[in-house]
């Protein structure tokens, strides 16, 4: 593989609210929907030997808007399972558990579309990515989620999974991922159109 480039799906109703959005299928925006088309131009001009996508609605939507036609879908892309913070934002949590955060004190057991995940479990899905993509030639493409791509990106690097707190991720952005004489590396990363 030369070089893995990571596409953020676009804007929904829950990530402007900033409500944690993991299994909950709900589709872009009308600006998500733009964002997704303004990928497209990411992608212009590249050989792309594998491309992959999250079940969900706004990743398949945000992979066929830039341009994807060929995208197979991948349950290890879901988004981090948030249990029973499910649509709930960091402001009402904290008012519960005051300095929640996610990344240190994980999420609470859910219902039964919402179990919840620690960070290991998501770091775990994102190896089983890594380890498919790695054998594939050329350009891999990744339509996916803000939590999980950042876990992804850490454990890419070598890192913990909870190392993906370091590295924030916007709606409709691309991340480029790759290597410097065989050493793992980040090309770009957050990258607006």
């Amino acid at each position: 593989m030369e070089e893995l480039i990571l596409l953020r799906h676009g804007a929904t109703e829950w990530s402007r609210a900033l409500r944690h959005t993991g299994r909950t299928d709900i589709p872009l925006t009308p600006e998500g929907e733009d964002q997704a088309r303004a990928l497209a131009g990411v992608l212009k001009g590249k050989t792309i030997s594998l491309a992959l996508t999250s079940p969900a609605l706004r990743a398949r939507r945000t992979a066929e808007l830039a341009g994807l036609n060929d995208c197979e879908t991948d349950t290890n892309l879901w988004e981090w399972d948030y249990g029973g913070y499910e649509g709930i934002t960091t402001a009402d949590i904290r008012k519960e558990r005051p300095g929640w955060y996610l990344w240190r004190d994980g999420v609470i057991p859910g219902d039964a579309d919402h179990p919840g995940e620690t960070v290991e479990q998501v770091g775990a899905r994102a190896d089983l990515v890594i380890a498919r993509v790695l054998p594939a030639e050329g350009t891999v493409v990744l339509v996916a989620h803000g939590h999980f791509l950042r876990v992804l990106a850490a454990r890419w690097l070598g890192l913990a999974a909870g190392d993906g707190r370091l590295l924030k991720l916007d709606t409709g952005t691309f991340s480029v991922l790759g290597f410097e004489h065989e050493v793992r590396v980040v090309g770009r990363w957050n990258a607006p159109i």
